[in-house]
């Protein structure tokens, strides 16, 4: 018989926690500064890592912060004074290097996402999280995820941190889960 939901449930949670106990609380505190003191914030991801990124833009939007996902056709230019943060889990993606450069041309800073700090994308981001997390390019061969494969790990762990992250900007800028709520839209 398959094991129960519950017990599936606790593997797959053990996997993420795990991913999550390397996490430096420098890394997460200067990603804090940031988000809190940028004039505009576009963020990026490939595949599922960016709907984890989406799901942080909406977050930051209900904070009141001006948060844009790359690629939708309403996003402004970004320039100095703003951020953008992107997804790397494994290291590097073209588009995230294009975008990184893109920004730093226009006077923004970046931020990258990652489970390879040695990766190229954090290697040229001014500021870097690293989430330990198995990604898909390391989920196979010795000590792979049990259960969470694919990359499941790491998006489960960027979901919870992103999380964390939004709780502790709620709470450096003063704002309460009401207001949050009150910036929730009748399309999201």
């Amino acid at each position: 018989m398959a094991e129960g939901i519950a017990e599936l449930a606790r593997q797959a949670c053990h996997e993420i926690a795990a991913g999550l106990a390397g996490v430096d609380e420098g890394q997460a505190g200067a990603l804090v500064d940031a988000l809190a003191s940028a004039r505009r914030i576009a963020l990026y991801g490939v595949g599922r890592e960016g709907l984890m990124m989406r799901a942080l833009t909406m977050r930051l939007f209900h904070l009141g912060l001006d948060a844009h996902v790359v690629g939708d056709v309403t996003t402004p230019p970004i320039g100095a004074g703003d951020l953008l943060v992107a997804s790397a889990g494994p290291g590097s993606f073209s588009t995230v290097m294009a975008l990184m450069g893109t920004a730093k041309d226009a006077g923004a800073r970046t931020a990258v996402v990652t489970a390879q700090p040695g990766g190229a994308a954090a290697g040229a981001a001014d500021l870097v999280l690293c989430l330990p997390a198995q990604t898909m390019a390391n989920d196979t061969g010795a000590g792979a995820s049990r259960i969470l494969s694919m990359g499941s790990a790491f998006e489960g762990a960027q979901y919870v941190m992103f999380e964390i992250l939004v709780l502790r900007l709620r709470e450096r800028l003063g704002i309460s889960a009401a207001a949050m709520r009150e910036r929730h839209t009748n399309l999201e």
